[in-house]
């Protein structure tokens, strides 16, 4: 289930933390990037400040939770249970293109952080 905390600055997440799939025996690796780097972020404020979070199943190659944290990042976290819920394969999410410039672009650098 998404639960967002609104605060400043906001929190958004889903699925499990790493340490909650370590915890479950899932054999994982978290990726993160900064939310303030993409394009989109400059259009949203000047000095966005936040950080995406994706902790991946790497047996199965899906996404079992994701952290965000930043200004509106309730926003994001939608696309975020979509891919959790729906087991969407990594390679799949791959060709799901996010709207450019926007703070959705962090889709795409957590993909390509992974290394994919």
């Amino acid at each position: 289930m998404p639960q967002i905390v609104f605060t400043h600055p906001e929190v958004a997440a889903v699925g499990m933390t790493e340490r909650q799939a370590r915890a479950a025996g899932l054999r994982v690796r978290a990726v993160e990037y900064p939310i303030g780097r993409v394009a989109g972020a400059s259009l949203y404020a000047d000095s966005y400040d936040g950080t995406a979070k994706m902790v991946v199943d790497i047996t199965r190659d899906v996404i079992v939770g994701v952290t965000l944290t930043g200004p509106n990042v309730g926003e994001l976290i939608h696309a975020a249970t979509v891919a959790v819920v729906g087991e969407v394969p990594l390679s799949r999410l791959w060709h799901a293109v996010p709207s450019y410039p926007a703070v959705s672009e962090i889709w795409l650098r957590l993909l390509e952080t992974y290394g994919l």
